[in-house]
């Protein structure tokens, strides 16, 4: 039986592992990311979706609402969408995005925007075929030393 619900703080050990499939080089997501996690379910800006399969954890969603003085209402991100390796092209991920695009209207969103890093052409043709637009580039910027001009 499939079920989709909303997260709870007992699921970040199976979202951390869900985390580690899709990120391999990242090492251990699971100390920095479970303070994240927290924070996030606490928030009224977030929401945290997550899919059972007969009683397993096997996909988590995230969405940021964040409001922009360019549109009237708010933008719905789609922080992560992550799908179990063994458990995929089974109509999970579609089920977990219907979910997602639910919550987006019900929090008052009137767009939903997210990424997909250029080498995952899988995720872009499932997002096109989920009547996603390729409309942008993102920039992104390490700040801290890193990320100093100079």
């Amino acid at each position: 039986m499939t079920l989709i619900r909303s997260c709870r703080l007992q699921d970040f050990g199976a979202v951390a592992e869900l985390l580690r499939q899709q990120w391999p080089e990242e090492g251990s997501l699971e100390a920095p990311s479970r303070d994240v996690f927290e924070r996030a379910l606490a928030s009224p800006r977030q929401r945290l979706v997550c899919t059972e399969v007969d009683s397993r954890l096997v996909a988590f969603a995230s969405l940021t609402v964040k409001n922009t003085l360019r549109q009237p209402g708010g933008v719905g991100y789609v922080d992560e969408l992550l799908v179990d390796r063994d458990h995929r092209c089974r109509g999970i991920a579609t089920l977990l995005m219907q979910r997602i695009e639910e919550v987006a209207l019900a929090a008052g969103c009137t767009q939903l925007e997210l990424d997909a890093a250029f080498h995952r052409k899988e995720a872009h043709a499932f997002y096109e075929q989920h009547k996603f637009e390729r409309r942008a580039l993102l920039f992104s910027k390490a700040l801290g030393e890193a990320g100093r001009y100079g």
